[in-house]
């Protein structure tokens, strides 16, 4: 279990974190979320020591990191995939590591089958593409058969069928009963493989927050409707609290009636429906909607640039 209690940071006079408090705890998978320049590499920086905290407190299965004495087998992490000596073998690279802590050479094998490496396990490190470096590096992260897992962009270079094994590995990581952190700007998967969300912004904590209370809390995104009787299906709906728009001469969006409401009124009025499908906010659509006054760097509209002249 991950436990921060008002983790401050400052760097002079500017706060990069600031009071954030939270828990990642055993038998999830907790998204870490939040816009560039938000905090989250300095949170995981400052919970395995590498940043020290200006205020609060950050504990690894009830102690600081710092005092723990076989940290691979409380938290394996994933910060950088290129921290590793170019010169050195994907072998003898988690073989140093192993060595730190008494870990077999059968260990270090497994992982290295485990992350798909086996074939390149004796080519130097320096060589390896962006996605073999990433399995490099998950491989590091679960050498010492941890408790808690903290991976931070870990899709990031990877092929789709990479992309799947990390989804699946995490979920059985926690199924597992351990702890997972996992810090991503892939909304998509996040949303297939997260339980819990801690989101923040500008040092702050926005959410924290189950998945599917977060999306639900971000409103609804209507319900769609297929009739060919469009305009007196919208003749029957229309109403003060009613917003109903239209793609096409057979569809309707309408806010401000769930389905139910929707067939019940067609159905006392004999309009035949093709399609009645409420339409979900996405994670994303509810991400952009809670950090977008959290967002260090906004982009222009597409379709605002223009060719120099």
């Amino acid at each position: 279990m991950i436990e921060a209690r008002e983790l401050t940071k400052r760097y002079g006079d500017k706060t990069v974190v600031d009071r954030l408090s939270f828990t990642v705890k055993p038998g999830e998978v907790t998204g870490f979320l939040g816009p560039n320049g938000a905090g989250k590499s300095t949170t995981m920086r400052m919970i395995i020591g590498l940043d020290f905290p200006t205020g609060g407190s950050v504990t690894v299965n009830g102690r600081p990191y710092a005092r723990q004495t076989r940290p691979l087998h409380e938290i394996g992490t994933l910060l950088e995939a290129k921290s590793v000596h170019p010169g050195r073998s994907a072998f003898n690279h988690l073989m140093a590591l192993a060595r730190t802590h008494g870990i077999s050479r059968r260990r270090v094998e497994e992982v290295i089958e485990l992350a798909g490496l086996t074939s390149v396990a004796g080519k130097r490190v320096g060589a390896f593409s962006l996605g073999m470096g990433q399995r490099l590096g998950i491989a590091a992260a679960l050498l010492g058969d941890p408790a808690i897992v903290m991976l931070d962009e870990p899709v990031n270079g990877l092929d789709p069928e990479g992309v799947l094994w990390v989804r699946n590995l995490l979920r059985s990581l926690a199924d597992e009963g351990r702890a997972v952190m996992l810090s991503s700007h892939l909304m998509g998967e996040t949303a297939l493989i997260a339980d819990h969300l801690v989101i923040v912004g500008r040092g702050r904590l926005l959410a924290d927050t189950t998945v599917d209370d977060f999306v639900r809390s971000a409103g609804s995104g209507g319900v769609k409707v297929v009739t060919a009787e469009a305009q007196k299906l919208r003749s029957l709906l229309a109403g003060p609290d009613v917003t109903i728009s239209s793609s096409s001469a057979e569809e309707l969006l309408v806010f401000g009636h769930d389905s139910r409401e929707i067939g019940v009124i067609a159905a006392q009025h004999g309009v035949t429906l093709y399609e009645l499908t409420p339409q979900t906010v996405s994670l994303e659509e509810a991400f952009m909607q809670l950090t977008q006054d959290a967002v260090e760097y906004h982009s222009a509209p597409v379709g605002t640039a223009r060719k120099a002249a």
